[in-house]
């Protein structure tokens, strides 16, 4: 008789009655679970003729959640030696690390976070396995009998899907699992509820972790719910990995565009005008309208037409657009005006509801319906620096990148379904183009489909519209990466994600295909039979929005952008006094040809007036002494500390006017 076999990472392997992950793998780290018929499953399963198996490495995305799952646990484990009256929440993974929710008398502090990262580090070097066992609803509720918020996640578990973020780790439709840590002698020192899976020991997380913050956070996300406290943490499967991303976020950090704002005076957020509305000082604002009207040329030669519309509107618009129907949460309240009264009281006028705008789509929309169109018209291409407003919860408002007021460079394509494809493909490339002219060329795409719960239209309509943008998207050549349920209400999209300097990824232009907005405001054109037909309507916002935009390139360059975008392009710098006519010359002759110049004729040293420009992040800075001035010259230093001296003034300007003319790049 045949030895039994399995399908192990591709190839038929025979195995032994009653053989398990850690016997195919024994004494290796690096594989920590295993994808049993496609479920991931603990490395200890006992596996059975005919299993296909694949080996899911510490390194792998599955691998780092294991790792970082197991981590928080281990968490969990140290919080309840050090406080036995703390209460467990929810401790799920989330991006590079994880977080677990607990009940305490009082915040935790840095110092806690120390104490309970070594109270981790000997939990780890114990070497507990994680053992899991199922459990009945009932056993289960009396193991928890003193943990009240696992009693409610117990009781929740057929709507794991809505019992708030992270809940799914713990319990899901179906039966429940317990996992206990297991020391080396048998005894279980700690116990959690848990769907798993799990690395087989603590002693597999090793010393590539760290906490790394705590915060209050409402339990299962709701202002309803009690307040507990969250322990941030990071897990790498090396003390190398940890100490490389602890760089990145350190990078990170001096990058942040809300502290590079301020220290290079670009934009504010006063108290006075509210959460997440910025106001754009002189260099900020001298940016955003190098951004503006380097694209508004680019539309323009593209064939895009101008439009503008008001910030405000009726609500009837949004009802028949269906926002108020989707996405009234998302809008600002409704302003109700108009109504008048007689000397009585009594209403002689109705009122009506109006509404901050979120989208600009519906207004261009009435623009194409203000008169009849033609099918020769199409594609008509409308763009509009559009400012909307969206009432963001205040957690989420973030600086630039998450805003409640915000001007987008929105487009909305009017064309006929014969045109459709070719338009995509055409603005796909325009918008690939003009995000490499602003610095950004490492990409890869998102399809979002269609959310089965928030959906306008037939299936129908939906399969159509995002097969064209599935094909579209996988012709051009770049990654596709599926987004299940991500579409807007109207239709699928495509999402252009744009890696920046540091390897972070930022979701840029966003393309959506609609049929149902043209459908629900009745818009139509004259084909050439004589027949009114429905335009296809495609949304396009390049940047997302100019604010969020600059901060993503502000983060990006880290404020030294490139010298056809900075603010201040250039700077000269007397050794003395006595220069200062001769680079007032030098000065008039660069804005001759539109550069951005300042003369430093303050009294500070040369060398104090070098440091403060470059600390500024000025491009280029030319200094002139009595031998440059007697020569015609300008010493010509740029941003990185580099030096040419004797340089022609007329060869100086022409290298700052090429660099500025050719997006030379920093």
């Amino acid at each position: 008789m045949a030895a039994p076999e399995i399908t192990l990472d591709g190839a038929q392997t025979e195995i032994a009655d009653g053989v398990s992950g850690l016997d195919l793998f024994p004494g290796s780290k690096d594989v920590v679970a295993l994808r049993v018929n496609g479920e991931l499953r603990d490395l200890d399963t006992k596996l059975t003729p005919g299993d296909v198996v694949e080996s899911v490495t510490i390194t792998s995305e599955d691998g780092l959640q294991i790792l970082r799952h197991s981590t928080a646990h281990v968490l969990a484990q140290a919080v309840q030696q050090v406080n036995p009256d703390a209460k467990l929440g929810i401790g799920p993974p989330i991006k590079d690390g994880f977080y677990y929710d607990f009940d305490v008398a009082d915040p935790f502090t840095p110092e806690d976070l120390k104490k309970l990262e070594k109270a981790m580090s000997r939990i780890v070097k114990e070497g507990q396995r994680f053992v899991r066992r199922e459990i009945s609803d009932d056993d289960a509720r009396g193991e928890e009998a003193n943990e009240p918020y696992k009693l409610e996640l117990i009781g929740l578990k057929s709507t794991a899907a809505d019992a708030g973020e992270g809940a799914s780790v713990e319990v899901c439709d179906g039966g429940l699992t317990m996992y206990d840590n297991v020391r080396r002698n048998g005894e279980v020192a700690w116990t959690d509820l848990c769907r798993g899976p799990h690395l087989p020991s603590t002693k597999y997380i090793g010393n590539g972790f760290a906490l790394t913050r705590s915060a209050a956070a409402y339990w299962r996300g709701s202002e309803k719910n009690p307040m507990l406290q969250r322990v941030y943490g990071t897990a790498w499967p090396t003390k190398d990995d940890l100490k490389a991303y602890q760089e990145r976020i350190a990078e990170a950090e001096r990058r942040d565009h809300r502290r590079l704002g301020s220290e290079l005076d670009l934009f504010s957020f006063p108290d006075e005008i509210g959460s997440g509305l910025a106001v754009f000082h002189p260099k900020g604002a001298m940016i955003r309208m190098e951004m503006e009207d380097y694209s508004r040329r680019q539309h323009v030669a593209s064939g895009y037409s101008f439009v503008n519309t008001p910030h405000i509107t009726k609500g009837q618009l949004f009802e028949t657009s269906g926002h108020l129907d989707w996405y009234r949460d998302g809008m600002y309240p409704a302003m109700h005006m108009d109504e008048e009264r007689d000397a009585e009281g009594n209403i002689t006028k109705q009122g009506q509801d109006y509404y901050l705008k979120p989208m600009n789509c519906p207004m261009h929309n009435l623009i194409f319906r203000s008169r009849g169109r033609s099918y020769r018209e199409l594609p008509l291409r409308l763009f509009e620096f559009g400012t909307v407003y969206r009432n963001e919860k205040s957690g989420v408002v973030h600086g630039l990148t998450r805003a409640r007021g915000f001007t987008q460079d929105d487009a909305h394509i009017y064309c006929t379904r014969e045109q459709m494809r070719e338009e995509l493909t055409t603005l796909l490339t325009f918008v690939l183009d003009l995000l490499k002219d602003y610095g950004l060329d490492d990409f890869y795409l998102e399809l979002s489909t269609k959310n089965p719960e928030k959906f306008v239209g037939d299936d129908d309509t939906w399969e159509e519209a995002t097969r064209v943008l599935e094909e579209v998207a996988t012709a051009s050549g770049l990654d596709l990466v599926p987004d299940p349920g991500g579409a807007a209400f109207y239709g699928p999209k495509i999402s252009v994600q744009a890696k920046d300097a540091i390897g972070r990824t930022w979701q840029m232009s966003t393309i959506q295909l609609d049929f149902n907005l043209p459908e629900r405001f009745g818009l139509e054109y004259t084909a050439s039979d004589g027949s009114r037909q429905r335009p296809v309507m495609i949304h396009r916002a390049l940047f997302g929005s100019i604010e969020r935009f600059f901060g993503v390139l502000l983060e990006h360059y880290a404020g030294a952008f490139p010298v056809w975008l900075a603010p201040v392009q250039v700077v000269c710098i007397p050794v003395a006094a006595d220069h200062v006519p001769y680079l007032n010359e030098v000065a008039a002759k660069l804005r001759e040809r539109g550069v951005r110049v300042e003369v430093d004729a303050s009294d500070d040293r040369m060398q104090k007036k070098i440091r403060n420009h470059t600390k500024e992040k000025v491009p280029y800075l030319l200094i002139a002494g009595s031998e440059d001035q007697e020569k015609g010259a300008v010493s010509f230093r740029m941003r990185d500390g580099s030096q040419d001296n004797g340089i022609a003034v007329d060869e100086a300007v022409e290298r700052i006017v090429s660099a500025i003319a050719n997006k030379q790049q920093v």
